[in-house]
């Protein structure tokens, strides 16, 4: 079955339905990432994105449940250059194209994403629409402008949690709280593997309740940026800070910026992919990170702030990467701390879980 993607500069792609039938509007964004398609379409934070891989062949090593980020794919849609007609790997429990019907996703392959690539590279990020259903190119840029100013910006209601969920307890271990905003089962497991006595909460918990209920500390996740549910997480993050230790990933950096009395700046193109360089402003040692975000700290607009310090910045283009203050109990990171091999941590989780304990005993 034939399918198009029209950009809303009036670009169109044409390829071939190997997801469930159907038309879909989202803001095409790109990941350069090598392998992990499972992951990306897992992550709550790509909640409305229409995704295209870079890499030409996706589904080779095929679909297991257990690298399933969340409960379901969030996306809108999903763009490839080509689908592997078989997979081989020793976890592997089902297909690619198996996976894409089981989440009713709309999926297009055999489309030229260097081309792609490259316009969104050049011209920034842009809405667009696939389809399987219509394949007149005026009719549906004309959808996709009528579309626009309505586009969804209320997922992180639908993601996050409903009710305070336990993740079992550990009566041992520290009481981190994490206000879901979209969290991963990565970041979960991390925590597990410290011994942590996890919580999750409803995005809109109030600030008061949080800090009556016991908690050491607090997790503000990642998950979709722009979210219409940002102001009021913004306000109880301003009741944390200083108060409760405060962990902020990905847009839960944004949102501890914002509390600070910050501002962020779209990007052109986002940071999305698992090659993107940090590094402290004082040392000329370097990192590699994992990053998927559109959306930066505007650093003219904290740079007031005396009791923030920036720890990490992006080699490339010298984007706040970490944040973090002794005063205001906080570490804020723009990438995503990812475990750094099988069953380990990364360092910022054990850097948080001193801080911590500092407050604990003090």
């Amino acid at each position: 079955m034939k399918a198009k993607l029209v950009l809303e500069d009036g670009s169109c792609f044409e390829g071939i339905s190997i997801g469930v039938p159907g038309e879909k509007i989202g803001e095409v964004i790109l990941n350069t990432t090598v392998v992990g398609y499972q992951e990306m379409m897992t992550d709550p934070a790509n909640a409305g994105k229409i995704l295209v891989l870079t890499y030409p062949l996706i589904g080779n090593y095929g679909i297991a449940e257990k690298f399933n980020e969340s409960k379901k794919c969030w996306l809108e849609g999903l763009i490839i250059k080509e689908s592997s007609k078989m997979y081989s790997n020793w976890q592997a429990e089902d297909s690619f194209e198996n996976f894409l019907s089981k989440e009713k996703t709309v999926a297009i392959s055999e489309i030229d994403t260097r081309t792609l690539a490259v316009k969104i590279r050049d011209n920034g990020e842009m809405l667009g629409i696939i389809s399987t259903q219509d394949t007149n190119e005026k009719k549906l840029l004309q959808k996709l402008q009528k579309a626009a100013k309505n586009i969804k910006k209320n997922f992180i209601k639908e993601i996050s949690v409903k009710e305070v969920t336990k993740i079992k307890p550990n009566s041992s271990g520290s009481k981190i709280a994490i206000l879901d905003l979209g969290i991963t089962n990565g970041f979960i497991k991390q925590l597990k593997t410290l011994g942590c006595n996890i919580t999750l909460l409803p995005y809109d918990t109030d600030a008061d309740k949080i800090l009556k209920s016991g908690f050491d500390a607090v997790v503000i996740s990642n998950g979709p940026e722009a979210d219409e549910a940002i102001p009021i997480i913004t306000q109880t993050t301003k009741k944390l800070l200083g108060k409760i230790p405060v962990l902020g990933i990905s847009t839960g950096h944004e949102i501890i910026a914002l509390a600070l009395g910050g501002k962020l700046k779209k990007m052109a193109m986002g940071h999305r992919g698992v090659n993107y360089p940090v590094k402290s402003p004082d040392s000329f040692k370097g990192e590699i990170t994992v990053q998927n975000h559109s959306f930066i700290v505007d650093e003219d607009s904290i740079k007031n702030r005396k009791d923030t310090r920036v720890t990490l910045r992006n080699v490339n283009d010298n984007s706040i990467e970490e944040m973090e203050s002794k005063s205001l109990k906080f570490i804020s990171t723009q990438y995503y701390p990812l475990s750094p091999g099988f069953d380990e941590v990364n360092e910022v989780f054990k850097r948080f879980l001193k801080m911590m304990e500092k407050t604990r005993k003090s």
